[in-house]
């Protein structure tokens, strides 16, 4: 299950399901969308760190957070501010393990993208071909969702995560289901008793809302088409595939591998809550663990066209816009969405790649240009509260973007 967050960044609302506690929220930043023009100097580990304190202050102030830039001449950048446990000295480990949360989503449009290129199956397949019975009801059609419709959140389909039932549990109950074990077909159940937000009308407008159901099915989909589990797919197809020797999928398990840095809430009783042990992402919106380095591999592999032939990373990116989900747009309001991927300008001209993750406690931006030369991923790891994630989105924003626009000394990013 996929801990709430934003509802929209991958995660659905942590920020409000645990301001429910009695968490503060944290102040707005002060940082702004990034200027027009990327300044003179070269990017450099004294600038990373000046935005990487922006981050810092958008997140409130009393935030963990590491960063790292790679590319193509060798060494990479690297910047972190922080601890690794609450009352330590200890900095934040550089290889720092995390739970990525909705930039799972990434992988598993990838997997289902290589399936597609393999001709086991196609993105015009709908969902009742694959799960005969399982979206039906309350106005719920199968018969009229396709897989491409579960990969740009185009399917209408109720986010699990906003079931009542579902948010007691996390809001109000989370140390007694911490462990928590529901499978993903009982989680798409209960998101049929719910009313979509829309049903996708051939040849009508494309609407677009975000819901982690979707990617419920489509790691079911991943499993009929492949043959195997959506965790041994992903790890065989793209983990094992790219030597990322920092990143798996636990599953079950509530524990993080050595090192991570520990997070915390801070409960309406005021006491400190350490929400670092858990298995509620263990699904297919949300159930991987990685760390900056790895993230960069996966996303410059992505980008560069080691993962899937063009066709098929053509169709990744082929974007919608984000037409029936203000709250969305309100925490990221540049970009479009694709096969798994968020599509967003830089201010030297061009795009980038990015898929966020919000879960309990870490918040995780990874970025990568146009032509997959260079990525930057940056971790959030909470001490008190979740972010404001429209002041993080701003300030992180900032950060991607010079750390992306350094390279238009020898010319603009291709888009």
């Amino acid at each position: 299950m996929q801990m709430p967050s934003s509802r929209k960044t991958g995660a659905a609302v942590l920020a409000a399901a645990l301001l429910a506690l009695g968490l503060p929220v944290a102040a707005t930043a002060t940082t702004g969308h990034p200027a027009p023009n990327h300044p003179s100097h070269v990017y450099d580990e004294a600038v990373l760190q000046r935005d990487l304190a922006a981050v810092r202050k958008a997140g409130g102030g009393d935030v963990n957070v590491l960063a790292r830039v790679d590319g193509p001449n060798g060494a990479p950048l690297m910047a972190r501010i922080g601890t690794r446990t609450a009352g330590s000295t200890a900095p934040i480990p550089w290889n720092a393990h995390f739970r990525v949360a909705s930039t799972t989503k990434t992988f598993v449009a990838t997997v289902l993208l290589q399936l597609v290129a393999e001709k086991r199956l196609s993105l015009d397949d709908t969902v009742e071909h694959w799960l005969p019975g399982v979206v039906t009801g309350n106005g719920n059609d199968g018969t009229r969702i396709t897989v491409r419709d579960l990969l740009r959140q185009t399917s209408g389909l109720y986010d699990y995560i906003d079931d009542p039932a579902i948010q007691d549990r996390l809001i109000n109950h989370f140390d007694e289901n911490r462990y928590d074990t529901t499978p993903a077909a009982d989680l798409v159940a209960v998101a049929m008793k719910h009313r979509p937000f829309f049903v996708p009308q051939p040849g009508g407008a494309t609407r677009w809302a975000y819901s982690n159901t979707n990617y419920l099915l489509a790691g079911m989909i991943a499993e009929k088409a492949g043959g195997a589990s959506w965790q041994d797919l992903v790890a065989h197809r793209i983990i094992a595939k790219l030597g990322l020797r920092n990143t798996s999928i636990p599953g079950l398990t509530p524990f993080l591998p050595d090192p991570h840095v520990n997070a915390y809430l801070t409960t309406a009783d005021g006491k400190r809550l350490d929400i670092t042990d858990h298995s509620f992402q263990h699904t297919a919106d949300s159930g991987v663990v990685s760390t900056t380095a790895d993230l960069n591999a996966f996303f410059r592999a992505l980008a560069g066209g080691r993962l899937l032939p063009a066709a098929q990373w053509r169709e990744m990116r082929q974007t919608v816009e984000r037409t029936d989900d203000p709250e969305d747009v309100a925490e990221m309001p540049e970009g479009t969405y694709g096969l798994g991927l968020r599509k967003i300008p830089l201010s030297c001209g061009g795009f980038y790649y990015i898929h966020e993750g919000d879960g309990a406690g870490v918040n995780t931006r990874p970025a990568v240009s146009a032509d997959g030369r260079r990525a930057v991923t940056v971790s959030l790891t909470t001490t008190t509260a979740p972010p404001d994630l429209t002041a993080l989105n701003r300030a992180t924003d900032t950060l991607v973007d010079h750390a992306l626009c350094e390279r238009s000394a020898k010319g603009s990013p291709k888009s």
